[in-house]
């Protein structure tokens, strides 16, 4: 007798349809359900329903400290200083560079769109999110990143302090891993692979959260509507046009100006770069676009010792599509929740926050939104449950998915542009490499 396959049950199904889906059906039922309830004259969903979105709202601020300890000191640490020499250096400062042009960038597209949803604000919070800003001053915040306390900032979820030791403390293992002392480099490796089964299991949880994310979206969003109707839908689309156009830019004038200035031809690195831009697209991952990210740079002759170094490197701390998006996405929360635009010292923390923010960011889907949470939370606007500025997330990450298939593109085709460009620069490609032939 032929063995017949089991049916799948309700929750094994669930858990195997692409998440991607999952949030964009999640944003679809909650629209609808918010612009029926509006049309009703209902404008609040009954307490038990709504639970379901503070659910969501308090799963995200849990993991935001968790994430940045775990990521940033795994990234931090994985860079050995003895080893990547002036390679390393360089690499790294471009890629740093290249991540604050895009947040400017991203400030710059949300200036000039102007991205911004007519929710029904609360007043209390607007005046006092309103007054946490007005009190940001840059020279202040620049000096406070060094914490009196590295417990103090944990529990109060001062992220520049907390992003600041992580760094500290992952610079410090990196020169460990590598010492002469036996016993040092043991005890380094193993503290190493302590905050990478953290930041492992951050990974996991954050998976599981993104497997409820389309029941925490749907309840936010049909708040949203409720409230607002159906008006707060044009908000959105203009926030994709203005991450698509700050996208565009940034590939042009950033990368493009980076190949004329290492005299590299346009025409023949993007034919090589495409398939990893294509790939990082659909997959919406820079680690799963490693491999065909590294055979493009093989076939444009960069020696594996560069491009086996900077790439993985580049997925993790090279975030140019993502810096753009927080520009953009900040600037919508800030608009949406307060009605004003950033002052100089605001648009100055948001640079540093996101730049410094993007060395943890993982490769992997959805996580661009995670820091999207880090960087409002570094402004005194926390994604609050039961608040506008939750209501006012929800919906940018019921595009997020969207929105992430264009950041990442850009993130890998970064990587690679940056590898080739100092490859070139300092002579680590092959003899017959069409990068040496560019001219």
């Amino acid at each position: 007798m032929a063995n017949v396959p089991k049916k799948k049950g309700f929750f094994r199904a669930y858990l195997d349809f692409n998440v991607l889906y999952k949030i964009l059906i999640g944003l679809a039922v909650g629209a609808v359900a918010g612009i029926i309830l509006a049309s009703c004259g209902v404008t609040a969903l009954p307490k038990w329903i709504s639970m379901f979105g503070t659910i969501f709202t308090r799963l995200l601020k849990m993991i935001i400290i968790p994430i940045i300890v775990g990521s940033l000191v795994v990234g931090a640490s994985s860079v050995s200083p003895a080893n990547v020499g002036k390679v390393g250096i360089r690499v790294i400062i471009i890629y740093l560079i290249t991540s604050a042009i895009g947040v400017c960038i991203g400030l710059a597209m949300g200036a000039i769109f102007k991205p911004q949803a007519d929710l029904a604000a609360v007043t209390e919070l607007a005046a006092e999110a309103e007054g946490k800003l007005a009190d940001t001053n840059v020279w202040q915040v620049i000096a406070e990143i060094v914490p009196t306390s590295v417990l103090t900032a944990l529990v109060n979820e001062n992220v520049l302090q907390v992003i600041f030791f992580a760094l500290l403390f992952g610079i410090c293992l990196s020169y460990m891993k590598v010492s002469d002392n036996e016993r040092i480099r043991t005890i380094s490796m193993t503290t190493y692979n302590i905050f990478d089964c953290l930041s492992e299991i951050m990974m996991k949880i954050v998976s599981g959260i993104m497997q409820y994310a389309p029941i925490g979206v749907a309840v936010l969003i049909a708040e949203v509507f409720a409230k607002n109707g159906a008006k707060v839908a044009g908000a959105l689309l203009i926030v994709t046009i203005a991450c698509f156009l700050g996208y565009a830019i940034h590939i042009v004038l950033v990368y493009g100006g980076l190949l004329k200035i290492y005299r590299i031809k346009i025409r023949t690195f993007f034919k090589e770069a495409r398939t990893p831009f294509i790939t990082a697209f659909v997959t919406r991952s820079s680690n799963g676009t490693l491999p065909t990210t590294f055979q493009a740079a093989e076939n444009l002759g960069v020696h594996k010792e560069v491009y086996a170094f900077s790439l993985p490197l580049g997925a993790t701390i090279n975030m140019d599509g993502t810096a753009i998006y927080q520009g953009v996405c900040a600037t919508f929360l800030v608009l949406s929740c307060i009605g004003r635009p950033f002052t100089g010292g605001e648009i100055a923390m948001i640079i540093l926050l996101a730049t410094l923010a993007s060395i943890g960011t993982a490769g992997v889907p959805g996580a661009g939104a995670i820091m999207l949470a880090m960087v409002m939370q570094g402004i005194n606007m926390p994604i609050e449950p039961g608040t506008v500025i939750a209501g006012a997330y929800a919906m940018i990450l019921g595009i997020d998915a969207i929105l992430d298939m264009g950041r990442t593109a850009l993130n890998v085709t970064g990587d690679l542009t940056c590898t080739c460009c100092i490859a070139k620069k300092l002579g680590y490609v092959s003899e017959d490499s069409v990068l040496k032939n560019s001219k």
